[in-house]
């Protein structure tokens, strides 16, 4: 059976934004099936990590989860419930006021973080105080919010990711 990676996009955006549509193809051409559910309208994370539970208790093998921004908190929480093969956090809200969990952890055996530095949304602080607690693998990039900046970086990152979770480890150090 074939892994999908479900993507998480952030409040702003949408379910097949700039970032979705360059990391798809990436994602199908190692053989994943791509899903990305729509949640906007959906204002409260909370009810964003309901919906994708919904829509990931369709699956019956395990899950990539991939989010960017709110999308990523809810990705990480959602972690917790679904069997989680792995979390590509891109832009992580972490640590804002109105999210309820304010210390999320992930659960996935492998978990990279890529931050802009010129992020005017969520501090950088953030990315770098989750990945430190949790001993993940964070790239800190010349990049704003929405990461457009560095489009090929990302890919190549979420390539290495894709093939470690295919049990083809890449040189990115632990």
């Amino acid at each position: 059976m074939t892994t999908r990676i479900f993507f998480v996009h952030g409040k702003e955006s949408g379910p097949w934004g700039r970032k979705i549509q360059f990391l798809a193809p990436l994602a199908r051409a190692k053989g994943f099936s791509v899903e990305s559910p729509d949640f906007r309208g959906i204002l409260n994370p909370e009810d964003r990590v309901e919906h994708l539970l919904l829509e990931v208790s369709k699956m019956a093998s395990p899950v990539v989860l991939v989010g960017s921004s709110m999308g990523a908190y809810v990705a990480t929480l959602a972690s917790h419930h679904v069997q989680t093969l792995g979390l590509f956090l891109l832009a992580p809200a972490f640590y804002l006021p109105g999210y309820r969990n304010q210390n999320p952890s992930p659960v996935a055996p492998h978990v990279v973080t890529v931050h802009g530095w010129r992020d005017n949304v969520v501090p950088v602080s953030h990315a770098v105080r989750f990945s430190r607690q949790h001993k993940t693998i964070l790239h800190l990039v010349d990049a704003g919010h929405s990461l457009d900046e560095c489009l090929p970086f990302l890919g190549e990152v979420f390539t290495l990711f894709l093939g470690d979770i295919l049990g083809n480890p890449s040189f990115v150090a632990r």
